[in-house]
């Protein structure tokens, strides 16, 4: 469904998030345009590190023959990117033989080696801007997360999806859901949702448990899953790390996914960052939150207007310079 601006602040905040949307979309066209045409006898060789600066088709798919210790002969990637959101991508039947409509893998290559034929997923990252930006994973709702994670093995208590569906502001979990009338009238900041410190303790410790013994699997779930029967889950992550002027000298950050989960967990479990709210409806609020965080990780409510309550999962901005050994 099309954003309806409720006024010209909101308008320009959709027309940027379209914007970027479609400089994402073009950079993983273009990215796939240029796998289907590479040199394979000439590919930018990589290491065993994950910050590259080179053409990112031929970066990849030295990446990939790396850790998959073959030798390419012949590759044939699909764009899918562009087809949830856009409707834009290549026409692809998955397996089933159902016409593949939505998919975590913004690009998909068939991969003929020396070892035979394979098929692998790529997440793709963009960033359009002149130093990094806090990239979007993963954006859903409360109850939506909380099934993701008992769709995969993990269970959620009651008290977690509460706590959760406080946090997001979901109807009937609001302070003024909840609170007084006395209550409200001294609360000072936002009636509409409650900050992470403030929902109710169990459920605060619920998720601290979830958080502190499944992190590799929630990490690993938000970036390889988001749609349920899900063909193809990226097997590899490419980020492009900043704005580029010349494709053969982009710089990019390569990654398996287990790389990707275990870089994060080493470097950060989970924790609890105080902030301040400096923009916005609630600017004037002079209290001290409590943002989550776990690994690269950061998640908050999203808050837009036609979407307040969705849940939106975003990767820490640079996290790529802070690659622990």
């Amino acid at each position: 469904m099309a954003l309806i601006p409720s006024n010209e602040t909101h308008k320009k905040q959709i027309t940027a998030g379209i914007a970027g949307r479609k400089q994402g979309h073009k950079f993983e066209s273009i990215l796939t345009d240029a796998i289907n045409s590479c040199d394979l006898s000439n590919l930018d060789q990589c290491n065993s590190g994950h910050l590259y600066l080179g053409n990112p088709a031929k970066l990849l798919l030295s990446y990939i023959s790396l850790h998959e210790k073959i030798h390419i002969e012949h590759v044939h990637a699909w764009w899918l990117g562009g087809l949830a959101t856009s409707g834009k991508g290549d026409l692809l039947y998955g397996d089933d033989g159902a016409l593949i409509t939505k998919c975590k893998s913004d690009i998909l290559i068939d991969i003929v080696s020396d070892r035979g034929y394979m098929r692998t997923g790529i997440s793709v990252k963009t960033c359009s801007k002149d130093t990094p930006t806090n990239d979007q994973m993963y954006f859903t709702t409360a109850s939506a997360f909380c099934d993701l994670l008992e769709n995969n093995g993990i269970h959620v208590t009651d008290s977690a999806r509460k706590g959760m569906s406080m946090f997001c502001g979901d109807s009937g979990y609001r302070p003024i859901d909840l609170m007084s009338a006395e209550q409200l009238s001294e609360r000072t900041y936002d009636k509409l949702r409650y900050y992470w410190e403030e929902i109710d303790a169990e459920g605060l410790n619920d998720w601290k448990i979830l958080f502190e013994t499944y992190q590799d699997d929630i990490t690993r779930l938000l970036f390889k899953k988001a749609y349920k029967n899900d063909p193809y889950p990226p097997n590899y992550l490419l980020h492009q790390c900043v704005k580029y002027n010349m494709f053969d000298s982009c710089s990019v950050a390569l990654f398996t996914m287990d790389e990707i989960v275990s870089l994060s967990h080493k470097y950060s479990g989970y924790i609890q960052v105080p902030y301040k709210i400096r923009k916005g409806s609630n600017k004037n609020d002079k209290a001290t939150h409590l943002a989550p965080r776990f690994g690269f990780i950061q998640f908050q409510r999203g808050g837009q207007k036609q979407h307040p309550t969705q849940l939106q999962f975003n990767l820490k901005a640079g996290y790529f310079k802070l690659l622990p050994e």
